[in-house]
């Protein structure tokens, strides 16, 4: 029974784009409020690190909204356009890469809006419908991006000029001669060249033509059906033409009543706003425009409840597991989320080291899973399987991640030292005016985890803390040593907590001076 456990467990799909739309919303669990705060009307922006879960939530919006006789637009934005990486091609002006996009993308929602009303059962009239797409078609071909950045203009010219006078007097005879030459010759040549250069700042105008228009008009015949325009993987959008789709999709959707944007972006990676003179502006004014209330991360964070996170992850992995034993032909399967946890792991705390290897990332656990699956075939899966595998995970994907910015490595591996070497504690306070791109690296490659936002400090009036918790592949070979981590952070009494309280002064000790690394480096 453990081999067809783990056989399934090495199966699990750990991509969503890999799977089909009906597996994610078999295999998705909402956590608290996300998904109420995901189904609302509001234009929004779902940010998230790699992993957590962004692309599997905004599939299930889709599916739940066509269900309900909406009308639902996924669009992966990875497979929009030209795969030839024109859009990041520094040799293609700026504005013809920024055309490109929007054409591209508004190509992409005309063909889903065809695909939907073809499709069987939808709430559109395909004969209503059809001559605004026509229109639609040829709208989007008046989208450009405009703007002179620099204009040059050369040019050369020559002029030559000759004269020349002769004059001569012969006189013979057969007893005497007389000769006079007079010659005089004047020649002159003159060459120009000029260059004229004007260069001003690249400032590039959108114009959009029909496209709101065509919108306008397309929602009149929807018989009271909404537009839901998801629009997954934000960020591998090159980052200075993000706020030029931004500013297409605020002039042309968010006026219009029935339409819905949601967004799924990497914060750290993602640009909605291009501030130009006299105070007009580019893109999407967050709060403004749209909001950004959603993190996937925030919602991931177990450490205050391992309770909640356990029953998290064990639900998760018994919906994937369903979803792939519904196709076998194995009998006597676990039926039930209790009963699968006994039956893959040698106990139950295997499976909660399982939960704190994951570190709140679904996609990280998946791995880990699989890892260990394949390690352990034949038999239930071990805490030092778990160990093991969540080792090999990190140096596979975090650290070589890492490891392509030498100066972010550096400092993890101080964090490293300063942290769990020295204090023994898995986390680390850092305030929030210090603002330095490593530790956005190393937060984006999932190797630190935000954990709580905005600690207060009342002995230092404007004082603000963020707690940071190390990966738990950073300290796995600790475990097992008298180097292991003690707690999550020491308190001042020299104790140590695995909740970080709301007053910093208890933990004021765990407060990580960057400066410290810099001058550290610096004598090197």
């Amino acid at each position: 029974m453990n081999q067809v456990i783990n056989k399934l467990f090495i199966s699990f799909t750990k991509r969503a784009e890999k799977v089909d739309h009906q597996t994610l919303v078999d295999s998705f669990v909402d956590v608290g409020p996300l998904f109420t705060v995901l189904s609302t009307t509001d234009n929004q922006v779902l940010y998230g690190r790699r992993g957590t879960g962004k692309t599997h939530a905004l599939v299930f919006l889709a599916e739940s909204k066509k269900k309900q006789g909406d009308i639902p637009i996924y669009i992966d934005l990875r497979q929009v356009g030209s795969t030839g990486g024109i859009y990041s091609d520094p040799s293609v002006p700026f504005s013809e890469r920024a055309t490109r996009l929007l054409i591209d993308t508004l190509a992409c929602v005309h063909d889903e809006l065809i695909d939907a009303a073809l499709r069987e059962g939808t709430p559109l009239d395909f004969s209503q419908v059809a001559p605004i797409l026509d229109d639609m078609a040829e709208a989007i071909s008046e989208v450009n991006v405009s703007g002179a950045a620099e204009e040059e203009m050369s040019g050369s010219g020559q002029r030559k000029t000759a004269t020349s006078d002769d004059i001569g007097i012969s006189i013979s005879t057969k007893a005497a001669s007389i000769t006079a030459t007079s010659k005089d010759s004047n020649e002159h040549q003159e060459q120009t060249s000029y260059r004229l250069k004007v260069t001003g700042a690249r400032i590039h105008r959108i114009n959009f033509g029909r496209v709101g228009d065509v919108f306008s008009r397309l929602m009149k015949v929807l018989n009271g059906a909404k537009l839901w325009i998801l629009l997954d993987e934000w960020s591998v959008i090159p980052l200075e033409l993000q706020p030029y789709l931004a500013d297409l999709l605020r002039r042309s959707l968010f006026p219009i009543p029935g339409i819905t944007v949601k967004i799924g972006a990497i914060e750290k990676r993602s640009s909605f706003l291009l501030t130009l003179d006299g105070g007009d502006y580019l893109g999407i004014e967050l709060g403004g425009d749209a909001s950004a209330d959603l993190n996937m991360d925030d919602f991931m964070v177990f450490d205050n409840d391992e309770t909640r996170a356990v029953a998290f992850f064990q639900n998760m992995i018994f919906r994937h597991f369903c979803s792939l034993a519904d196709e076998s032909d194995e009998k006597g399967l676990p039926t039930s989320e209790r009963e699968l946890i006994r039956s893959a792991f040698t106990q139950e705390n295997v499976f909660k080291e399982l939960v704190r290897a994951a570190e709140g990332i679904p996609r990280d656990a998946l791995y880990i899973l699989s890892m260990a699956a394949q390690s352990d075939f034949s038999h239930a899966i071990s805490i030092d399987t778990i160990r093991k595998a969540s080792k090999t995970w990190y140096q596979r994907d975090k650290e070589t991640a890492v490891s392509a910015n030498p100066r972010a490595l550096q400092l993890l591996h101080w964090i490293i030292d300063s942290v769990i070497a020295h204090r023994r504690s898995r986390a680390f306070l850092l305030q929030r005016t210090i603002t330095t791109d490593l530790i956005d690296k190393l937060f984006d490659a999932r190797v630190l985890h935000l954990l709580k936002r905005n600690i207060s400090a009342h002995d230092k009036p404007g004082a603000r803390y963020d707690v940071y918790k190390i990966d738990y592949g950073c300290y796995v070979d600790l475990l097992s040593t008298a180097k292991s981590p003690l707690g999550l952070l020491e308190t001042e009494t020299g104790t140590f907590v695995d909740v970080p309280p709301d007053d910093y002064r208890a933990i004021r000790r765990a407060i990580l001076n960057i400066d410290e690394f810099e001058r550290e480096t610096e004598e090197r």
